[in-house]
């Protein structure tokens, strides 16, 4: 039983770091464009702007908008858009963790059980808008 177990966990050893060194294609630029604009006395919306490209080439399923743990007011959503040519393709609405960071999973391909066949869902250039609301610094606002 417990070769089994040492077994079991020497797969999934190597099952992740298989997945680690799996080159993921779809990028978000790190160009980034914030703005803060001031909602009341106490808080403000913060409005993130970066460019997604997906290849044509792109082989997995998945693609990740994540940030990391910062300073977002309690009890307000992260709001997450995709825009292709100024138009909204998609929007995605999510909680924070505890620490402030997120994370947002979404398909960038699909695989049609009857078919066999693969489907672009994103493909090419996209304009991604995060909405953060966040608690004013400023005391002035």
């Amino acid at each position: 039983m417990k070769t089994k177990i040492n077994l079991l966990v020497m797969a999934s050893i190597i099952t992740v770091l298989g997945i680690m060194v799996i080159p993921n294609t779809v990028v978000a630029e790190t160009n980034e464009n914030i703005s803060v604009t001031p909602i009341n006395e106490k808080v403000s919306l913060e409005t993130t702007t970066t460019t997604l490209s997906v290849p044509e080439n792109n082989k997995l399923p998945w693609g990740t908008v994540y940030g990391a743990s910062s300073d977002v007011a309690e009890r307000y959503p992260v709001i997450i858009q995709f825009f292709k040519d100024n138009e909204a393709v998609h929007v995605a609405q999510i909680d924070t963790k505890g620490d402030g960071s997120y994370e947002y999973k979404f398909r960038v391909r699909n695989l049609d059980q009857n078919t066999g066949q693969f489907t672009d869902i994103f493909h090419g250039e996209y304009t991604v808008k995060i909405f953060k609301v966040i608690p004013n610094t400023n005391p002035t606002v």
